[in-house]
């Protein structure tokens, strides 16, 4: 079995109550920002996915924060292309990398966040991959080349290059690209240029299904790169025993029944985006799927990475993560609420069983 990467989450966001987080204070802090990160370094995290959305703190800016105050916590960076140039941002990814010795990775986000707001024109979701795969074409040229001239629909440069690469080692020669998304377009995007696919919480069939179709699309768009990796971003509800941890999780379903009326338009493509739609359908399908994939959030206004829930013992959440490792998931990241305390309990009780199976 190949090695297994887990990193944890941290939301990056000035606003208390994320996802339930019972923190009131420290928000958007550099001091509360970096004890949640030192915190997932000392409970054998590698890293975190650090969020990003328009009105958030620049995560980019964040992420660079946190390697200056840690040792080994790597910053999985959210960045967006209609933020970005990509020359710009394969510069400022490579510096960062070189200074903190390869502790970069990034996550590209394709869907809409509010784009009029920072002047971004592009909004049809087929121009949008179109020029997410020309994002993450152009920057792995300039991270591996010199002297590129480039000249897409969407980005053009002449003669660029990026004079300081990012820290190669035997393992890797850039930053990973991870990638999301679940229409076809997106899932083409992925197997052309994507590093790693994130999935979000689905069954197992369904996992085993999309690898299945994202390997033969690579192959079908002459995929140039190393094989495409698979990873999972899910929240998992772990306390000692099977009984408390369902206790935990339906008291925090009952929390989110009790405030959909408040919550259910926190995220605006919920119901159109296709990835969304297939955790909102598991429901149909029923409350509890696999052995402890719970999908009654759901039905409550839980959106994204929180729809759906690995809920058990330590021992359960690790028997489920492992039979995604079965499929050929490679790369982790989880997360529940109060961040702090869980970064803790799940790093310490969950993470020492994966890496001994």
């Amino acid at each position: 079995m190949m090695t297994s990467q887990f990193l944890w989450y941290i939301p990056n966001t000035v606003q208390p109550g994320h996802r339930g987080d019972d923190t009131t204070s420290g928000w958007g802090s550099i001091e509360y920002s970096t004890e949640l990160a030192r915190t997932a370094e000392a409970h054998g995290w590698g890293g975190a996915l650090l969020g990003t959305g328009w009105g958030r703190p620049d995560t980019f800016t964040v992420a660079t924060a946190l390697a200056a105050r840690t040792t080994t916590f790597k910053p999985l960076i959210a960045v967006r292309p209609g933020y970005w140039q990509p020359a710009n941002f394969a510069s400022a990814a490579a510096t960062l990398d070189q200074l903190s010795r390869g502790r970069v990775l990034v996550n590209i986000v394709s869907g809409l966040d509010t784009p009029a707001a920072y002047g971004d024109t592009t909004v049809d979701p087929a121009a949008r991959y179109a020029r997410t795969q020309e994002f993450l074409h152009l920057v792995r040229r300039l991270w591996t080349e010199e002297n590129v001239t480039f000249h897409g629909e969407h980005f053009q440069v002449t003669g660029s290059t990026v004079s300081q690469r990012p820290y190669v080692t035997a393992e890797r020669a850039h930053p990973a690209l991870y990638f999301g998304g679940a229409s076809e377009a997106a899932e083409r995007v992925s197997a052309a240029e994507a590093d790693v696919q994130l999935f979000w919480g689905e069954p197992l069939d369904g996992i085993a299904e999309r690898i299945a179709r994202l390997e033969e699309l690579s192959e079908q768009v002459g995929r140039r790169h190393v094989p495409l990796e698979y990873g999972l971003r899910i929240t998992t509800v772990v306390r000692d025993t099977t009984e408390e941890a369902w206790r935990a999780a339906e008291e925090k379903v009952a929390k989110l029944a009790a405030d959909a009326g408040e919550i259910d338009t926190w995220m605006g493509n919920r119901k159109t985006a296709v990835g969304q739609r297939r955790l909102l359908d598991l429901t149909e399908r029923g409350e509890v799927l696999d052995t402890c994939l719970y999908t009654a959030p759901g039905r409550f206004g839980a959106g994204g990475a929180a729809t759906t829930w690995l809920v058990g013992s330590p021992d359960d959440v690790a028997a489920a993560l492992n039979a995604y490792r079965a499929l050929g998931i490679t790369h982790f990241v989880l997360s529940d609420t109060p961040y702090k305390e869980e970064t803790r309990r799940i790093g310490d009780q969950l993470l020492r069983r994966l890496r001994e199976a």
